[in-house]
C-alpha cells in the first residue's frame, strides 16, 4: 500500500497542481497544512534542508517541488 503526504502551504499554486495531479490520478494522499502546523516546517526543513513546498513524502522518499514523474517513479518502487 502506498503512502503519500503532501506538505503544503494556502497560497501555493504548486501545492494546487499537485494536489489536482494525485487526484486526477485516483492516487490518495494525506494532506498538511504547515502554515497552520509550524512544527511540521520545522520537521520538513531538518528532513529535507527545504523551506519551500510543495514537498511530498512518498513511502519514506522525499520528492521537493511539483515534480509528477519523480513521484510515479518513486509508487513503482
Amino acid at each position: 500500500m502506498n503512502q503519500i503526504t503532501v506538505y503544503i502551504t494556502t497560497r501555493c499554486p504548486y501545492c494546487v497542481m499537485l494536489k489536482n495531479f494525485l487526484s486526477d490520478q485516483t492516487i490518495p494522499f494525506q494532506e498538511v497544512n504547515v502554515e497552520s502546523k509550524t512544527e511540521m516546517m520545522q520537521k520538513l526543513v531538518r528532513t529535507t534542508g527545504q523551506l519551500g513546498v510543495p514537498q511530498s513524502e512518498v513511502n519514506g522518499k522525499w520528492i521537493v517541488g511539483f515534480d509528477p514523474n519523480s513521484i510515479i517513479t518513486a509508487l513503482r518502487h
